[in-house]
């Protein structure tokens, strides 16, 4: 390796937080392993039974129920019912833990996810994916573009001295954003993961987050000043995509011809496919936009078949019930819903929450009929275009641990996530599901 690469991977993996003062006393890799343990049981707990009651009671997917168990585990119940508890067993200076977990457990999902992603649905909805792409991303910075200017001159919401065009464009992209590992989630629930509607909705989706952070990249680039930032995110996931939709099938077609010849996947098969992945997400979160991407795009160019299924019968129990669950609770455990106590911080809240309905689901909505679905389809591809979910608190905790926004304004992006995310399914069901079902178009609903 050169001295140019070597100096390259050295910025990369070198520590890039603020210096820490000396403490009496640190947690050493025990005191990790036990908090760690413990962590687990309970977000695993925790998950299970607030989803199962989310299904029995409100008629929500079980991934609503796990985004809303990671914010019970947060400081605005678990940790306002028992603050010494809940700083006994989530203390901060394991938290490095909890995230790496969390990480891996949501990107693994979404290589699962682009697994079954269908490209010849994709090629027949191609149009209609980039009309409601570009309809949900659009209509959101536009209206960014109209109540920014009043936000900013509200004390309490965004950083002192912060600019309109950061400000816009850190709003817009907040409001833009799909969620998109729970759009995947409630779209493997709902039936819809081989279905037109869902690949178009997926579709739809990645290309409105993968947006969503290269905006972010270019708002913090402009915060530090550097504009190499964003120019290295967007340019090298550019490149990558293209990379691997020109060479990406035929240099993973052997990993699939292996396991048909065998008849079975094998631990090397699994091993080498393990590492390809962690490469993916690496080279994702490497270049500044999100090891999520860098899963997901590489499912949809793996072999399919035989392949598919033994690699979703290996990995995808573990990556479900024990994996993904830290994600939710790492967001949860940096959320403060009591912050937002005033008057007039819930009108804003819900004015923001109005416009961001208004902005994605019914823009989503009209693109959908405009490229030609019906209005039972349109209408639930707009209810799943406006689900945010837990990939907002994401975005929201980098603006805040940023200083592009302050708490007030945190908490009422985080009011607009959950109310919008807890949205999609009834609405879904109300609009496509239930009629789809009466046609015999989808299986019945669990």
């Amino acid at each position: 390796m050169d001295g140019a690469n070597l100096s390259v991977l050295t910025d990369i993996l070198e520590p890039h937080g603020p210096a820490v003062a000396a403490k009496m006393a640190s947690y050493t890799p025990g005191d990790h392993s036990v908090h760690f343990f413990l962590q687990l049981m309970l977000i695993i707990a925790a998950c299970r039974a607030v989803g199962w009651l989310g299904r029995r009671c409100l008629a929500q997917p079980q991934v609503v129920g796990e985004m809303i168990a990671g914010v019970i585990l947060g400081p605005s119940l678990f940790g306002m019912v028992a603050p010494d508890l809940h700083a006994m067993i989530f203390p901060k200076e394991t938290s490095n833990v909890l995230y790496a977990g969390s990480q891996l457990g949501v990107a693994l999902y979404m290589f699962l996810v682009g697994l079954t992603l269908r490209l010849d649905h994709f090629r027949s909805k191609a149009r209609n994916a980039a009309m409601v792409s570009a309809a949900g991303l659009l209509a959101p910075f536009l209206l960014a573009v109209l109540i920014t200017p009043y936000l900013l001159q509200v004390p309490g919401l965004f950083a002192d001295g912060l600019g309109r065009g950061q400000a816009t464009l850190f709003l817009g992209a907040c409001i833009a954003l799909t969620a998109f590992p729970m759009l995947a989630r409630i779209i493997n629930e709902r039936g819809l993961a081989d279905s037109p509607l869902g690949t178009l909705s997926l579709t739809a989706g990645a290309f409105d987050d993968a947006a969503s952070w290269c905006v972010l990249a270019v708002v913090l680039a402009l915060s530090a000043g550097d504009s190499a930032i964003a120019i290295v995110a967007i340019t090298g996931a550019l490149l990558y995509a293209t990379f691997l939709m020109l060479f990406g099938r035929r240099l993973l077609a052997p990993l699939g011809r292996a396991v048909e010849a065998r008849g079975e996947m094998s631990a090397t098969i699994l091993a080498i496919t393990l590492s390809l992945f962690c490469l993916s997400a690496f080279i994702m979160d490497a270049i500044g936009i999100h090891g999520i991407f860098g899963g997901f795009i590489l499912g949809v160019f793996m072999p399919r078949g035989l392949f598919v299924q033994e690699l979703k019968a290996k990995v995808e129990p573990i990556a479900v019930v024990l994996l993904l669950p830290m994600f939710f609770t790492y967001s949860g455990l940096n959320t403060r819903l009591d912050v937002m106590s005033s008057v007039p911080y819930l009108l804003i809240a819900l004015g923001i929450l109005l416009v961001s309905i208004l902005a994605k689901f019914g823009a989503c909505y009209l693109a959908a009929r405009l490229s030609g679905e019906d209005n039972h389809t349109a209408l639930g591809i707009g209810a799943l275009m406006n689900s945010r979910g837990l990939m907002e608190l994401i975005i929201v905790n980098i603006g805040i641990q940023k200083g592009i926004i302050q708490p007030a304004l945190f908490s009422m992006l985080v009011l607009m996530a959950i109310v919008t995310t807890m949205m999609a399914g009834p609405l879904f069901e109300l609009f496509y599901g239930r009629r789809a079902r009466a046609m015999g178009q989808l299986a019945p609903h669990s």
